[in-house]
């Protein structure tokens, strides 16, 4: 399962697409009201010249700003000056007496444009900065502080903190967003290898401890180092990673003691290889696997499997994570003394079951917090982590004297 990781900025461009809005908005306003007083002006002409400069100013920030390498300093100065120059003209175009007549300057609304751009790409300092700068600019033109005009400059002010701040807390949120999918990525994948490991290195070191626990000599020291380096790994294991309650998995899918049968634990790793290999369709995506080939490799004396007549197709990535899935189990049925092992697959339609069951001794309700407790990860991770990761469930019931069973349910899903 791949994590998906938000790219980089990713919250700030609806801001940013809100901004350009914003600007076309206020320009279809600034429009308006040129229209309705431009013979109050002193240079009509010239105000509608201003307002086609407004317009090509308006398609060029919104250009400039949809691209994120572009909202740097110089955009950002650039787009202040432009409605700076813009306030400083509007006394001459509309004259003193249609602004002494309480007429609306020419920018009106779109003046706060640079305001919003500031605040999104820097927050409530850059978007109070510009406000400053704006609103100054266009009470000094006037050339008279009225009401109206004070207000407009407050409420420029005030918009330029609300949407810096709320610009702000947008690209916290996203930072804490990608920290916790990187985590989750990471979690996942330190899950993934420490299953590996536990199928293939932590079998090879128990198998060398065990042999030559009996022998003296170097071998004898042999045994016990590999038997040190089994517990600092599984120590190092369940370190890396939250655990659930676990016991080893330390004998062959077979069902039988590769310290009897001498197979070692490295076919366990060779069983992995083999399932991660699948048929390939001619469009490159691999085809559906039949779960009963997979699980009939477990099929032997000891161990019966019963499965539909037809085939049982899954996905091939879930169907060998749910085949690993069984042959922990049945791994562990040889390591608790288990002698017979019952393998049935029931396909439900929507979901496939896979029940393990078999006559061992079977375990106390606390035996799985215990090994959980001592590092030990047949159950965690190789069993229910797996099942966790394929969005399946993994029911463990048990008790003394009367067998175990393992029921692996996944969702099918249809490649």
């Amino acid at each position: 399962m791949v994590a998906h990781v938000p790219a980089p900025g990713g919250f700030e461009v609806p801001l940013w697409r809100a901004v350009a809005v914003f600007r076309v908005a206020s320009l279809a306003y600034v429009c308006v009201v040129v229209a309705r007083d431009a013979d109050r002006y002193a240079h009509p002409l010239a105000a509608g010249a201003l307002v086609l400069a407004m317009a090509g100013w308006t398609v060029a920030t919104a250009v400039g700003y949809a691209a994120p390498a572009r909202r740097g300093w110089p955009l950002l100065l650039a787009d202040l000056g432009v409605v700076v120059a813009i306030l400083l003209v509007t006394p001459w175009v509309m004259g003193r007496e249609a602004l002494a007549a309480g007429l609306p300057t020419l920018a009106v609304a779109w003046l706060s444009g640079p305001v919003l751009a500031w605040a999104v790409s820097g927050g409530r300092r850059r978007g109070t900065a510009a406000a400053l700068v704006l609103g100054g600019t266009d009470l000094a033109t006037r050339g008279m502080v009225t009401p109206t005009a004070l207000n407009g400059a407050i409420l420029m002010l005030l918009a330029g903190v609300v949407v810096g701040h709320v610009a702000r807390l947008a690209v916290r949120a996203e930072e804490r967003l990608q920290h916790a999918v990187e985590l989750e990525a990471a979690t996942r994948e330190r899950e993934r290898l420490a299953r590996d490991i536990h199928d293939s290195v932590l079998q090879v070191l128990a198998l060398v401890q065990r042999r030559g626990a009996r022998l003296d000599g170097e071998a004898g020291e042999l045994a016990r180092l590999a038997g040190e380096q089994e517990a600092a790994l599984r120590a190092l294991i369940s370190a890396a990673g939250p655990l659930a309650a676990g016991v080893p998995a330390e004998r062959s899918a077979s069902g039988t003691d590769p310290a009897r049968t001498g197979v070692s634990g490295l076919t366990l790793g060779l069983r992995e290889l083999v399932f991660r290999a699948g048929p390939v369709r001619s469009d490159g995506v691999e085809a559906p696997v039949d779960l009963r080939e997979l699980l009939g490799r477990y099929a032997s004396a000891t161990v019966s499997l019963s499965a539909p007549a037809s085939v049982v197709p899954l996905p091939p990535a879930v169907a060998r994570e749910l085949a690993a899935a069984t042959g922990a189990a049945l791994d562990n049925v040889a390591r608790h003394g288990g002698e017979r092992a019952w393998i049935l697959v029931e396909d439900e339609g929507a979901t496939v079951t896979v029940s393990i069951r078999d006559e061992g001794p079977g375990f106390a309700p606390d035996r799985l917090a215990e090994a959980a407790a001592q590092g030990r990860l047949g159950v965690a991770q190789a069993i229910q982590g797996r099942l966790t990761d394929l969005g399946g469930t993994a029911t463990i019931s048990s008790t003394p004297g009367a067998g175990t069973e393992v029921e692996l349910t996944v969702p099918r899903r249809n490649p």
